[in-house]
């Protein structure tokens, strides 16, 4: 590879490493060795990434092509050479998802203090906070979302319905997941995550917060590698399956948990957080006067858990899986063998519910950000950005905006955010400290347009990275020797047939999935998981029951699997 490399565009790239590197101690006066060191690291990792890709010469004519000799370095899990019996992908997929839940459990050593940035994201983040899976799957998703877009902008010029560009592709985005592991988990070590006074004591502060930070990387990382365990070896997604795992079990405890909260203090002395023992013991406590002068509030729409909040979780459930059952269906009919007819099911929900995923990752980044530039130790210093309200302020121990652009970015959360003081603000105003009526209004506006839109983009790009466009649908069902009666067989008749469909139902999928998750959002959840937590959760259980009736099906009938894209 070497002769593929023009080392002369080197010669900027160090010139501006420098640059940066002598800005940042400028504005920081390196306070901090630790954060010095670990800023020089990052940067020099990204000029790296920048040369490999800048100073490829050869034959191909994508530029991530230069990165081939780290993406060759990068340690992965081997796809099985052979078929993977169904028993042993069950086995592996059950493995991991107790795996998850371990290290969901298992604490960073060393950790003090810790404060949430992602608290309002945690259920989609699937991950717990302190845990080895503080960072959750947000570096990947995170790595998803830059790939998606510059793909969609044309900016990456690969063909991945050809093998060797879908490798370098994946290998790309691998590259780029590490690098979002290291730039999410190194500025939380100030301020977020403290290291315990005795374990700095015991070793001095810059290697103890180098510990947390080497923790909340190699948990990361083993995320990363169980998300290709479940994916090469097992069934459906490991990402889904961690986030349908963690808003089931945040469900369940929002709706049953009898132990108080801080908020379920506030509402009555020792009531418990959960929806029903809540609701039971409020009204075994208070009178008919008390809950007709106020207290039905706290039954029916007050945090934590209110009755309208278990209401909305059912509703969404509801809605996900009659949109999951709803298709337009394509016949099909065998070319060579008579009577042999199937259907081609186009889905409402066509894009599934990764672009949920991605709008929910891409807000809580900005969320993160926004947090760090408002009163991180060196990033608040940065000129132009740095703590600047219209980017987003947060309130001392807070990690939810209350002013700037984060806030009208942020979810509403529950009706007594939004609906409440729109339609009674004398009563409900004091609900939305801060804020008028009309930045009421244009926080809700602006949520819900910002979902919608950004999940349309988000299907569109899936699509286009993914081969269900309408070129690669048509070469698929060609292959498996079906066509539509009454066409020719030809993947170009094929091709024109679904772009009658596919496309349009593309949009609807994403515009319909942004909207219900918004909207949810809004309504409220139990569990605090945030509707697009429950809509994701409905949506990924009901595919990957889905996906387990495929795999048998296969099994059973080894012919099908050529069809279904299988080994």
């Amino acid at each position: 590879m070497a002769e593929d490399r023009n080392p002369r565009v080197g010669i900027p790239i160090l010139l501006f490493t420098i640059i940066l590197i002598g800005l940042y101690y400028n504005f920081t006066r390196a306070a901090d060795p630790l954060a010095f060191t670990l800023f020089v690291l990052v940067i020099i990792g990204m000029m790296g990434f920048i040369y490999l890709l800048m100073s490829y010469s050869g034959e191909k004519e994508s530029k991530l092509y230069g990165l081939k000799p780290l993406i060759d370095k990068i340690p992965a899990v081997k796809r099985p050479e052979g078929h993977v019996h169904f028993r042993t992908k069950m086995m592996w997929t059950l493995g991991i998802l107790v795996f998850y839940f371990v290290m969901t459990n298992v604490m960073m050593y060393g950790l003090e203090q810790s404060i949430d940035i992602f608290s309002e994201f945690r259920a989609i983040m699937a991950g717990a906070n302190g845990s080895l899976m503080h960072l959750g799957i947000g570096p990947i998703v995170t790595g998803s979302i830059i790939m998606q877009l510059f793909t969609g902008a044309k900016i990456i010029k690969l063909d991945l319905t050809n093998e060797e560009d879908k490798a370098i592709y994946q290998g790309t985005q691998k590259v780029v997941v590490l690098m979002m592991i290291v730039i999410e988990a190194v500025p939380q070590v100030y301020g977020y995550l403290v290291p315990h006074a005795s374990f700095i004591d015991a070793i001095g502060d810059t290697p103890a917060r180098l510990t947390i930070v080497v923790q909340l990387i190699v948990g990361s990382y083993l995320v990363f590698l169980m998300d290709e365990v479940v994916s090469k070896w097992g069934i459906g997604s490991g990402i889904s399956m961690f986030i349908a795992a963690g808003v089931s079990e945040a469900i369940f405890t929002g709706t049953v948990n009898w132990m108080p909260t801080s908020a379920s203090e506030n509402i009555y002395p020792g009531s418990p957080s959960g929806t029903f023992p809540k609701t039971v013991l409020l009204v075994q406590k208070m009178s008919i006067g008390e809950i007709a002068g106020g207290g039905w509030e706290a039954i029916f729409i007050r945090e934590p858990n209110p009755i309208l909040a278990l209401v909305g979780t059912i509703v969404i459930f509801l809605v996900v899986a009659y949109a999951e059952s709803s298709r337009i269906e394509l016949p099909l009919a065998h070319g060579r063998v008579r009577g042999a007819r199937g259907r081609y099911p186009i889905r409402l929900i066509y894009a599934s519910n990764i672009p949920v995923i991605l709008m929910a990752a891409l807000l809580a980044n900005i969320n993160m950000f926004s947090l760090l530039l408002w009163n991180h130790p060196s990033l608040s210093k940065i000129p132009l950005i740095g703590h600047k309200w219209w980017i987003g302020a947060f309130k001392p121990g807070e990690t939810q905006p209350y002013m700037g652009g984060a806030w009208y970015l942020s979810r509403p959360n529950g009706v007594g955010d939004w609906l409440l003081p729109l339609m009674n603000w004398d009563r409900y105003g004091g609900f939305v400290t801060g804020h008028n009526y009309y930045q009421v209004l244009a926080h809700c506006l602006v949520y819900l347009g910002v979902m919608i839109i950004g999940s349309i983009l988000f299907a569109k790009f899936w699509i286009e990275t993914t081969n269900m466009g309408p070129e690669a649908v048509a070469k698929q069902i060609q292959s498996s020797g079906m066509q539509i009666p009454g066409f020719r067989r030809d993947p170009r008749v094929l091709r024109k047939v679904l772009d009658r469909y596919i496309p349009v139902v593309t949009i609807i999928s994403g515009a319909f999935v942004g909207a219900l998750a918004g909207l949810a959002d809004m309504i409220g959840t139990v569990g605090q998981t945030s509707g697009t937590g429950v809509l994701l959760a409905v949506g990924i259980i009901i595919r990957l029951y889905e996906e387990i009736g495929k795999e048998q099906m296969m099994e059973m009938h080894p012919v099908l699997r050529g069809f279904f894209g299988g080994d």
